[in-house]
């Protein structure tokens, strides 16, 4: 049965009292150990529990248009509700947007929040608050750049912070492609660890999982390199750890006593030295411990898939990513995050999501039917794996589309009211948060923030709201300044 739900007061200022009556922990940059011990122990006496070991993160840059998708309005002037209709969904008194029949399917494992706002209609400084929580300093300001005082680390570097790497692997990872401002030319603010530091930045992986070839990006081997050999090797890791760890002065030479052969031998200390030297950061030489692995490297083989499991995602980047995605919290990533990636560059804007122009011809030609296949297939695959409840899918933009169309036939950007969808792990599907008008332009009960989603997102994980981190000053800071939807929670 489909229940509604709307957000308890705040405080004026938009803060949750209860998340300033606790402090605790030290360590500059992050969460000392002791703090995070004393916070698990208090989660678990509070009777709080990590409801998810994982998160997917499907990130739509671009806008998802509401009117289409979770917040249809069959009812509205064509102007306003387009030329799609609604359809029922598996949720009685549920309505989806016809181009989402698959997706329809599952809505009894899915929340819809119908209140999003962000009050930004600028892709920058919105999508900085969807990935931090916290308002862009000044709003609506498009192509900004990462720095302060925008300089809030994203929810990927805070799991980095809080949660240790495993199997290998990191603690976040985002892909395929950096979530870029318009001009294409720096990253969105709010994609790194701001004040956290750059060592709990979050894995960026630039690839296409699609590929025949695909490997793990950046660890692809040289001529005469076999993976039996670096296995042999393993010492490299170490001359790596070192080199790393003691800074440029350090040498690692081949001489007599070094173990090194010709041949292959040379080629693999190449590969040490070129990572070990300023030209590879320090992202470059994790790959070559993934390389050098066995089950973080095992993640990205994602040849290893069935065939049908492969053309069930589609053969094309964006659902191989997601493909991809799956695999890596299936081997211990926390936390993996999927920007969408377009189809083809020649289509009108694009092929992606900020269709100021074709709007329609773009959702039904190849949007919408990517969108939902994709969607679909993720939360049917995890259901098959065991691994739904204890993996949160979330659905995402940085915000909606307008309600009237423009006179390019397209919807524009519109950060007032959006719609947001969150599955599987610590969720209780077929509910719906919020309400909009009748046009979906603003909500009709209390706006859900962005620091409300990512304080639901940080509390499956087990991390409430009050989790202290500190900036570089020392000050302690809470993860999120958001109120946990706790009607949402299973």
């Amino acid at each position: 049965m489909l229940g509604f739900w709307t957000n308890s007061e705040r405080l004026c200022d938009g803060v949750n009292r209860r998340e300033w009556l606790r402090v605790g922990g030290i360590g500059l940059g992050g969460l000392g150990l002791d703090a995070l011990l004393r916070g698990r122990a208090r989660a678990e006496s509070e009777g709080r529990r990590v409801r998810a070991k994982s998160v997917i993160v499907l990130f739509n840059s671009g806008g998802i248009p509401h009117h289409e998708t979770w917040d249809p309005k069959p009812d509205a002037p064509a102007e306003i509700r387009g030329e799609f209709g609604a359809i029922a969904t598996r949720t009685p008194g549920l309505l989806a947007g016809e181009l989402m029949p698959k997706t329809a399917m599952w809505t009894d494992r899915i929340a819809v929040v119908r209140s999003m706002v962000t009050g930004d209609s600028a892709h920058s400084t919105s999508g900085y608050q969807m990935l931090t929580g916290v308002p862009h300093v000044p709003l609506s300001r498009e192509n900004a750049g990462p720095g302060r005082p925008n300089d809030w680390p994203s929810y990927n570097a805070i799991v980095q912070a809080l949660r240790p790497a495993r199997g290998g692997l990191p603690a976040s990872i985002s892909l395929p492609r950096r979530m870029a401002n318009n001009n294409g030319q720096d990253p969105w603010p709010g994609t790194d660890a701001g004040f956290l530091g750059r060592q709990y930045d979050p894995w960026f992986l630039d690839c296409d999982p699609s590929l025949p070839d695909f490997t793990v990006p950046g660890g692809e081997l040289r001529a005469g390199l076999t993976m039996a050999r670096v296995g042999e090797r393993r010492s490299l890791l170490d001359q790596l750890n070192a080199r790393w760890t003691a800074g440029p002065d350090l040498r690692v030479e081949g001489g007599p006593d070094s173990g090194l052969k010709p041949g292959v031998d040379a080629a693999l200390h190449s590969l040490e030295r070129d990572a070990a030297f300023a030209s590879y950061d320090r992202y470059r030489a994790r790959a070559v411990e993934l390389v050098a692995g066995g089950a973080a490297r095992r993640a990205f083989e994602i040849a290893a898939e069935d065939e049908a499991t492969r053309e069930r995602y589609g053969r094309h980047a964006y659902g191989q990513s997601v493909l991809l995605a799956r695999r890596l919290v299936e081997a211990g990533v926390s936390l993996v995050q999927v920007n969408w990636m377009s189809q083809d560059k020649k289509r009108p804007n694009g092929g992606g999501w900020d269709t100021h122009e074709k709007h329609n011809e773009s959702l039904k030609g190849w949007l919408m039917p990517v969108m939902d296949q994709v969607y679909s297939t993720l939360l049917a695959d995890l259901s098959d794996r065991g691994l739904l409840d204890e993996t949160l899918v979330c659905w995402v933009a940085e915000f909606g589309h307008t309600p009237r169309f423009n006179a390019r036939a397209g919807r524009d950007h519109w950060g007032r009211a959006f719609s947001i969808a969150l599955a599987g792990g610590g969720i209780r599907g077929g509910i719906v948060v919020g309400a909009t008008d009748k046009h979906a332009a603003d909500p009709t009960t209390t706006p859900v923030r962005p620091s409300d989603y990512l304080a639901t997102v940080f509390a499956c994980l087990g991390f409430p709201p009050e989790t202290i981190v500190h900036d570089a000053q020392g000050r302690p800071l809470p993860i999120s300044r958001g109120r946990v939807l706790e009607e949402l929670l299973a």
